[in-house]
């Protein structure tokens, strides 16, 4: 099966739309880190060292210290698609970070982005 061209694309080229989308809408270029960080496990050292890397989408998910367990918590449309059926894991990762970004652009609290796996008191 052909490899989808996305996955070829750096991450810092398209960092600065993730950032444009974001600031547009009052929001900050940490809690766009933030995000990204909270989905892949990077600390931010990690994360500037990957974008400075020019690290390709698939690479960045495939090397990613720990995607976040939690990200499956992670519902809804984008693109057109319902994120939690997208079968391809590579393209349901980056789905799931489109969809935090957009949330973050729409004004949803921190919290509630970053979502949290219950836990045995919940």
């Amino acid at each position: 099966m052909k490899k989808h061209r996305v996955y070829a694309i750096s991450v810092a080229s398209v960092y600065p739309h993730y950032l444009a989308k974001a600031e547009k809408k009052g929001r900050t270029k940490a809690e766009v880190d933030e995000i990204i960080c909270w989905l892949t496990g990077h600390s931010q050292q990690t994360l500037d060292e990957e974008l400075a890397k020019q690290t390709s989408f698939e690479d960045f998910f495939a090397q990613a210290p720990r995607l976040n367990p939690a990200r499956t918590l992670i519902t809804g449309m984008i693109c057109g698609y319902r994120v939690e059926d997208i079968e391809e894991p590579l393209m349901r990762e980056l789905r799931y970070l489109d969809k935090l970004i957009d949330e973050l652009a729409k004004g949803r609290p921190m919290e509630k982005i970053l979502r949290k796996q219950p836990g045995p008191s919940d």
